[in-house]
């Protein structure tokens, strides 16, 4: 009788100096494909504007922004002729001067040189990733400069998302001491947030980028707590960014999809909240499980910060699927019935642009309009554009009263 032959079993057990190894063959891969998508070199620029995109940003006739920019004398940008020589281009700075100077979009305090009332805080949160986290933080800030405010994002997430979109590569040209970690150690460093901001690509918006060892918060805030039980772990990051409402209009926190102590510290710092939600049942749940977990911690500081309000808190449908056979009308009266006002009527669409960008570190804005693909990224812009402007337009009413 025959032995059965039998087939050696695969050793599928992971070592922690494997995983050491494996980490930096990733790394050297990853560094790899950064050069290929950004080549030659790993940086961004920012996209160029023509005459009628000026225009449209200003609310103004193509006509009125041809004349003002080649107006000799007038003081405004004059862009670059390219084609015929009836069309400019304009950078990004040039743009939001535009914006600035001769839209009738209601300038800050910040702009007019009279800084009354102070920047407000966004959060943009979800514990669910592939919610569009990231990169809705990052279009907010894009679309919010493009109407002439100054905007400071902040990363909180130590994988550092948010970091690489504006061009600030963690590991290569981020540190720990690059951070919040430090303020967060130390409450008297001298300058306290203000040293770690770093100008970006982007014309208007700079950044406080992220890093791995952002995880270091994670262990030191309960650690301070059993030192000193009535420390107010969650106050640390509002009280760094009190100086830096001085500063900017905005200041847009994005942090990881999980409930740390980071993102605590951001729900608590935050004036208003922004929570993208892709319509799909999972994405619906996990939402609910957000507030869930939100509540059962905020009751704990009810009794020391009873008197913290949101200025308003968003529900904003992401990567939307308007297809036959999508699920999104089903998750939308879902969304719906739980949300009610909350949930804005403004919808972002699902768009293989916006996928092919985050496989080039950008969104829809780094697009310009001779890239190629003006209809289709115009298609994203025009709604973010659209909540940028809902958004800003309930802080303008703010700043008219000085608040």
């Amino acid at each position: 009788m025959s032995k059965k032959s039998e087939l050696p079993m695969i050793d599928r057990s992971v070592s922690l100096s494997f995983i050491a190894e494996f980490s930096e063959k990733v790394g050297i891969l990853t560094d790899e494909l950064r050069n290929q998508i950004l080549a030659p070199r790993p940086r961004k620029n920012a996209p160029t504007f023509t005459t009628s995109e000026v225009a449209e940003l200003c609310g103004l006739d193509r006509g009125k922004i041809h004349y003002l920019a080649t107006r000799e004398g007038g003081g405004l940008p004059s862009g670059v002729a390219y084609g015929t020589g009836r069309s400019r281009l304009f950078t990004l700075a040039e743009a939001r001067t535009f914006v600035q100077q001769v839209s009738e979009i209601y300038q800050s305090p910040l702009v007019s040189g009279s800084r009354d009332a102070d920047g407000r805080v966004l959060l943009v949160a979800n514990f669910k990733g592939g919610s569009t986290k990231t990169t809705t933080s990052m279009c907010l800030a894009q679309g919010l400069s493009l109407r002439g405010r100054k905007v400071l994002a902040i990363d909180l997430d130590p994988q550092a998302s948010l970091s690489e979109l504006c061009g600030l590569y963690a590991e290569k040209e981020v540190d720990e001491d690059s951070t919040v970690l430090p303020f967060i150690y130390d409450q008297n460093i001298e300058g306290g947030l203000s040293t770690v901001v770093k100008s970006t690509y982007w014309d208007g918006l700079d950044m406080i980028p992220a890093h791995p060892s952002l995880f270091g918060a994670e262990f030191h805030l309960p650690a301070m707590l059993k030192v000193r039980p009535t420390y107010k772990f969650w106050a640390i990051l509002g009280q760094g960014l009190e100086p830096l409402r001085k500063k900017y209009d905005y200041i847009i926190l994005d942090t990881a999809p999980s409930l740390s102590y980071l993102t605590l510290n951001a729900l608590m710092a935050a004036d208003a909240m922004v929570m993208p939600l892709v319509p799909e049942s999972l994405d619906f749940i996990s939402s609910v499980s957000f507030w869930n977990l939100f509540s059962d911690i905020a009751a704990n500081f009810m009794e020391m910060e009873g008197a913290k309000k949101y200025d308003f808190i968003s529900l904003l449908l992401s990567k939307v699927d308007y297809g036959t056979t999508s699920s999104a009308p089903i998750v939308r009266s879902w969304v719906q019935r739980a949300y009610g006002e909350w949930l804005s009527t403004i919808e972002i669409p699902a768009s293989s642009v916006m996928s092919n960008g985050a496989l080039a570190l950008s969104t829809v804005f780094d697009i310009s309009k001779a890239d190629g693909v003006a209809k289709t990224v115009q298609r994203v812009r025009q709604p973010l554009m659209e909540y940028c402007r809902w958004l800003d337009d309930l802080y303008v009413e703010k700043w008219r009263l000085g608040q």
